[in-house]
């Protein structure tokens, strides 16, 4: 897999994946999670969530001008992979959410949140940026021995960030089952068993002081004597709604014990093979000096025009982002809801986009590689906007289904009675063939995006410019929220059509822009 690679790829994807588990450990639970310990709806956990994401990728452009400004991009590494693990541990306190204690906890929460975020930011789009001045160096090296070695090295650059994509996803595949074996296993301790639906009925009947609508209390009252494995009839339900609330949220609470050491092992990874990657500062420096004043005009101009295609890409892929974070917010919520989660809990279904990159992405690369050996080799920019309408064949799928299910709103759901919602709820392969659709599409936008900018960045942007990239991910993940909202107001079809729409309307823009977008890359 890494032959004919640059040596310093292998060290920057074991530093990522390590990062990439402890991370997903955490999202995989997030959106449920805050719903689960505070009682909040939906919505309320959707927009903290969507800031938080939205906040990962735009603090990378903060990373990016911090490492481009001093010129020390593994030292801003290493400070982001501190920085998170403190996070953290802060989210790994065990503090059971109460009436009076909601006022602070809620914000320290978010302030754990922007830690994590604020790390990720240092670490992520740097990390990048080096894989990125991985292959300058690389393709400077082969363009000494011919413009055939050179062409060859070229080609190398979407691959090699295909590579690197996958070691991201393996510590995606394995971290989603972090958080629910942990939880399963301290819930049985307690002699309780797993329920996606109960907490929210909990906080309900604790809110509400024990009153509940009969129909909502008699959920409540099967759910509880469901989920005791004594079989013990519950005499006290405001006792079981606390102690369930509790032992529940304490169980997801020790799995980021799992991400602090995710952490603390990448940061070991990285630091031992740091000297494989290079250090841009000092090629920056010896270019810069070689440049006469004409050179420094023309480089002016082209700089514009890279960076007009950079932002016009960054566009088109805002709307990708917004559509593909789904998984983390009215996806999760729709496995929660309408998928039979007996068996698997809601979060592990996060495990089977991770799963499908590491399988499709060797496929991917060879159908490129063999179009290329037949001359019919595919843009990257062609790749983006196919992998837009790919996304739009996940949606346009979710809307069929649903629509012929009869599928009401998420909260309509909720409220029908247990037997009838349970008869109501599909099968796996729903969310196994959604998720085979957006991981192809993310495969065909995300590494390549990056592979993207790292061919059109300036130089002495490199850092600035996978920032920019990142922050086109925050500006899509600041407008996820509305999945949720959607999902809840309306009959589910209906969110599922408007993610059609825009990723149809997304592919169409780039479409119209590929001709110049091929010139500017070819420049």
């Amino acid at each position: 897999m890494f032959k004919n690679h640059p040596k310093g790829l292998l060290a920057a994807a074991l530093s990522n994946m390590g990062e990439r588990f402890g991370y997903y450990i955490m999202n995989a639970v997030l959106a449920l999670f805050l719903c689960s310990k505070f009682g909040i709806s939906d919505e309320t956990s959707g927009f903290i969530y969507s800031v938080f994401y939205c906040g990962i990728y735009v603090l990378s452009l903060v990373g990016g001008i911090i490492a481009d400004r001093t010129q020390n991009y593994k030292g801003t590494i290493q400070s982001g992979l501190i920085v998170m693990a403190a996070g953290y541990v802060c989210l790994a306190i065990p503090i059971t959410a109460t009436a009076g204690n909601h006022a602070w906890l809620l914000p320290f929460t978010c302030l754990s949140l922007f830690m994590i975020a604020f790390g990720n930011g240092l670490f992520k789009g740097n990390l990048q940026a080096l894989v990125g001045q991985l292959y300058d160096n690389f393709e400077a090296e082969e363009a000494k021995k011919g413009p055939e070695a050179l062409k060859a090295a070229q080609d190398k650059r979407d691959s090699g960030f295909q590579i690197f994509y996958v070691f991201i996803n393996i510590g995606g595949l394995i971290a989603p089952f972090v958080a629910p074996l942990l939880r399963s296993w301290w819930l049985k301790a307690h002699d309780f068993i797993y329920n996606s639906t109960l907490p929210s009925l909990c906080h309900q009947f604790i809110d509400n002081g024990g009153n509940l609508p009969a129909e909502q209390m008699q959920n409540l009252s099967d759910l509880a004597g469901q989920v005791m494995l004594s079989g013990a009839p519950v005499s006290d339900m405001a006792a079981f709604c606390s102690d369930y609330l509790k032992v529940f949220n304490e169980g997801i609470h020790y799995s980021f014990f799992a991400s602090v050491a995710a952490m603390l092992i990448s940061l070991v990874i990285f630091v031992c093979t740091k000297k494989m990657l290079p250090a841009p500062a000092k090629k920056v420096a010896k270019e810069a000096a070689g440049y006469t004043e004409e050179e420094k005009v023309a480089m002016a101009k082209e700089i514009k025009q890279r960076l007009y295609a950079l932002f016009a890409v960054l566009g088109v892929c805002v709307f990708f982002w917004m559509s593909f974070h789904q998984n983390g917010q009215s996806l999760s919520f729709f496995a929660r809801d309408f998928i039979n989660t007996s068996k698997i809990a809601p979060e592990v279904w996060q495990c089977v986009n991770p799963f499908f990159v590491i399988v499709l992405t060797p496929v991917i690369m060879a159908i490129f590689a063999a179009l290329a050996r037949k001359g019919k080799e595919v843009s990257t920019p062609r790749k983006i906007a196919i992998g837009m309408g790919i996304t739009g064949i996940a949606y346009l799928f979710l809307l069929l289904f649903s629509s012929t299910s009869g599928y009401p709103s998420g909260e309509a759901f909720r409220q029908m009675p247990v037997a009838e919602a349970a008869a109501m709820k599909a099968g796996p392969w729903v969310l196994i063939l959604t998720y085979f659709f957006l991981t192809v599409a993310e495969l065909f936008i995300s590494p390549l995006g990056l592979s993207f900018v790292s061919k059109v960045a300036p130089k002495n942007m490199q850092g600035l410019c996978q920032g920019l990239w990142l922050g086109a991910t925050a500006l899509g993940n600041l407008f996820i929220w509305i999945g949720p909202v959607m999902y809840n107001a309306w009959p589910i079809w209906k969110c599922w059509m408007v993610f059609l729409i825009i990723c149809v309307v997304a592919m169409s823009v780039m479409l119209g822009m590929v001709k110049w977008l091929e010139k500017v890359t070819a420049a």
